[in-house]
């Protein structure tokens, strides 16, 4: 059974969210199997395919080394790559039927196009502890399946060095949800993209995601409207890597465009 390891939303090998893909198999295995092998890949995703009658549609799930999650974009789109740049399919696009409904992907010029379910959030009064948490106070609060803080200097988002255990429990009790939360502020003048953002998951077992294309579900629908148009580009700011996505909305939809490389070929010897 072979084994991919992606570099999703990355140009480069070692820059964007690194995800293990599983080969496409026959059946879904046990769900403790799969989730004990996230567990030793101890990537913040490994994706699992089904193949079915149709040579461009697969079942996907996803899981992180402590949970399966509903949603994950850059295992979504490290699974489109080895589909289409290691096996060879030759469709123009696949559908992966998932637990947030079928997910289209397309290649791209440049790279692959993801179609994906936009989670509008909605503006709250910051949560007690939540400026504690993050160390500095945010000036905006919104909240969707996470919390957003938004700060209107761009340099906050690259020093925040949050108390994580803290995070997690004041996330978790605002959303009703998994304590995650992602902060966000436009960026500066000839930075090369709108929008910084970072993004912390204590409660998906991950302390900081490299590059989240479920965060972008909530934030590119929050940044089209605070710009005024529909295309925003978005640089996730995780020291020492960084990811690059580009969001446009399309009604309730949202198109997240990025690229992705394979760093990794293995064999499981199970």
């Amino acid at each position: 059974m072979r084994q991919w390891t992606i570099d999703a939303f990355a140009a480069q090998p070692f820059r964007g969210n690194p995800a293990c893909v599983v080969e496409p198999l026959a059946a879904w295995p046990q769900d403790a199997w799969m989730q004990a092998l996230a567990a030793e890949n101890n990537q913040a995703e490994t994706a699992f395919l089904l193949r079915t009658a149709d040579p461009a549609r697969f079942g996907l799930r996803w899981f992180t080394p402590m949970l399966e999650v509903p949603l994950c974009g850059h295992a979504t789109l490290a699974s489109a790559h080895v589909l289409f740049a290691e096996l060879g399919l030759s469709e123009g696009e696949v559908v992966f039927e998932t637990k947030s409904g079928p997910l289209v992907v397309q290649r791209s010029r440049e790279g692959y196009e993801m179609d994906f379910p936009s989670q509008p959030p909605v503006r709250i009064d910051a949560p007690a502890g939540l400026a504690e948490a993050l160390g500095v106070a945010p000036d905006e609060v919104w909240a969707s399946a996470y919390l957003v803080a938004i700060y209107n200097d761009p340099a906050v988002i690259r020093s925040l060095k949050p108390d994580l255990v803290a995070l997690n429990a004041v996330s978790s009790t605002a959303t009703g949800g998994r304590g995650n939360v992602g902060v966000a502020a436009i960026a500066a003048a000839g930075a090369g993209h709108d929008v910084v953002d970072r993004f912390f998951a204590p409660g998906s077992g991950i302390p900081e995601d490299p590059a989240t294309g479920s965060l972008h579900c909530i934030l590119a629908p929050l940044y089209a409207d605070k710009l005024g148009r529909p295309k925003v580009m978005f640089h996730q700011a995780y020291p020492g890597r960084g990811g690059d996505l580009e969001c446009e909305m399309q009604g309730d939809r949202v198109l997240i465009r990025g690229r992705a490389v394979t760093v990794v070929e293995s064999r499981l010897r199970l």
